[in-house]
């Protein structure tokens, strides 16, 4: 997991949206939605890149060497 490209990909792509989120005039309620969206799912993507897939990855990691486990001591006892 590499932090540092992670949070410069997404601030910029967030701090680039901002001024469709921050439209005003001719059009603005659509670009702001457009915005707000961009905005929204880019932060709620890497939140979920820098927290969710790491524990889930852990999670799979011990149920798999569990499992392995459990297989090998099955197959020392028979």
């Amino acid at each position: 997991l590499r932090l540092r490209p992670i949070l410069m990909t997404t601030g910029a792509m967030v701090l680039g949206s901002m001024p469709l989120a921050l439209a005003s005039g001719a059009g603005a309620e659509s670009r702001q939605a457009i915005g707000v969206v961009i905005v929204g799912g880019m932060s709620f993507g890497t939140l979920l890149t820098l927290f969710v897939v790491p524990t889930v990855y852990l999670i799979v990691v011990s149920w798999r060497e569990k499992r392995r486990d459990a297989r090998d001591g099955q197959a020392i006892e028979a």
